[in-house]
């Protein structure tokens, strides 16, 4: 009988180590896909920017407002878009736990992709720095509307529209809190 008690307990703990734990993503950057021409690869990572190698299965990402299924082996997934020009990729990844959304401008130039995180806090200091200058040199004001509105043209011809300069702002503020 006793035998039974403890080889029952030994099970149950035994069982409870082997659970799998849960596999999340608290932070991403993009890559350029080596294996492919003009595609990137999201690497999950860590706060230092290592690899997180244990990241594998189908995790939900939402890219620029389209909804995407990325499979990740060994901490990347491949992004299968072509890239055409230089554009604005805006990823978000929603778990149970939290969500973690990055704004990243893609430089295209010769075959080359090069990938730059763009932060919440640039997309507001640009317009206020405009706004502050025009206020404080009355004869700056023509030049200030002149490089707000290349500044705008520059976000739309990139393909970032006014929803995700503002959802990007909104999700900085609330990580702040």
């Amino acid at each position: 009988m006793i035998k039974t008690a403890f080889s029952l307990l030994f099970f149950l703990m035994l069982f409870n180590f082997a659970e799998a734990a849960e596999v999340h993503i608290d932070q991403f950057i993009l890559k350029e896909n080596p294996f492919a021409k003009d595609e990137v690869a999201v690497v999950a990572c860590d706060s230092a920017g290592i690899t997180q190698e244990k990241i594998n299965g189908s995790f939900d990402f939402t890219i620029n407002g389209f909804s995407e299924a990325l499979h990740f082996e060994n901490g990347i997934a491949f992004y299968h878009h072509k890239l055409e020009k230089s554009s604005f990729l805006y990823l978000k990844h929603r778990d149970e736990i939290n969500s973690h959304a990055h704004l990243f401008y893609i430089y295209k130039h010769d075959s080359k992709l090069d990938p730059y995180n763009i932060s919440w806090k640039l997309l507001v200091a640009i317009p206020l720095i405009l706004i502050l200058l025009g206020y404080m040199f009355k004869r700056f004001i023509i030049i200030a509307i002149i490089i707000f509105c290349f500044f705008s043209y520059f976000n739309y011809h990139g393909g970032m529209s006014l929803g995700t300069f503002f959802e990007t702002i909104f999700d900085g503020l609330k990580h702040i809190f």
